[in-house]
């Protein structure tokens, strides 16, 4: 069970959170959450795919780091001498991610008569990366933010800012049927079969047809730029496949 507080300097003064990625510490998930703010940094290496939320019936950006449940084929074991992030064999991890135990979270408060809600950062205290015996201090001997809590902040700016952006993202393609259903059929080397459906992409022939209007509207929502980056980004398939057969022939699957 979470046990989520507001952070700050006093009462987590001496808190240390452990910034190293592993099955142990939670990272054995195959997919999460990514958002229009990182497109740029996550089509690089992984690929993204869309879907509807069966809970909110409102699309997502999914972004995939394994093909199976529970695998996630960039936990690599730790080493800080060659890695930015320790046991991760990327150079980029997607925000949703790279924030472990912390979250945003909104507090009200009243100004001159007028109530405004203001973000704060929040910690969940029963996260398996927050601890007090190792890992990253949150701030420094004066009270101010650590270089790692700084990390921090601009992974939740990341997520706070992309989620009002990625809805209308998803808006604007809606308006243009810019979506397409996917079925990736795989084979492994191993022959092993494997069909993941329930997903969309960008259809980029009809993205290469639009004009006008549409053209200008999403161009200068720097929603165009994001569809040619899902499209981009699926390359990135191959590239999973391609781990998930260097683990089956090793026998690390």
């Amino acid at each position: 069970m979470q046990k989520t507080e507001v952070l700050n300097n006093i009462a987590h003064e001496h808190l240390r959170v452990n910034s190293t990625f592993s099955a142990a510490l939670g990272d054995n998930v195959v997919s999460t959450v990514t958002f229009i703010t990182e497109f740029a940094e996550v089509q690089k290496e992984y690929p993204i795919l869309c879907r509807k939320n069966p809970e909110t019936n409102e699309y997502q950006a999914i972004v995939f780091f394994g093909l199976e449940k529970d695998e996630n084929l960039f936990l690599t074991d730790a080493n800080p001498l060659k890695q930015k992030y320790s046991g991760w064999d990327a150079y980029y991890v997607p925000a949703a991610l790279a924030r472990g135990p912390f979250s945003i979270g909104m507090h009200r408060d009243v100004v001159d008569g007028a109530e405004i809600q203001r973000p704060m950062v929040h910690i969940d205290m029963n996260h398996p990366k927050a601890n007090s015996n190792e890992g990253h201090s949150l701030f420094l001997e004066n009270g101010g933010h650590s270089p790692y809590l700084n990390h921090i902040s601009k992974a939740l700016e990341i997520i706070n800012d992309g989620i009002p952006q990625t809805k209308l993202m998803f808006d604007a393609f809606a308006k243009y049927q810019l979506l397409d259903a996917v079925v990736l059929d795989i084979e492994f080397q191993n022959q092993e079969k494997l069909k993941i459906n329930g997903f969309e992409t960008i259809n980029v022939e009809k993205l290469s047809q639009l004009e006008g209007v549409a053209l200008e509207e999403l161009n200068k929502a720097g929603f165009l730029q994001a569809a040619y980056l899902i499209a981009a980004s699926m390359s990135n398939i191959r590239k999973l496949i391609d781990r998930k057969n260097r683990k089956l022939l090793t026998g690390n699957n």
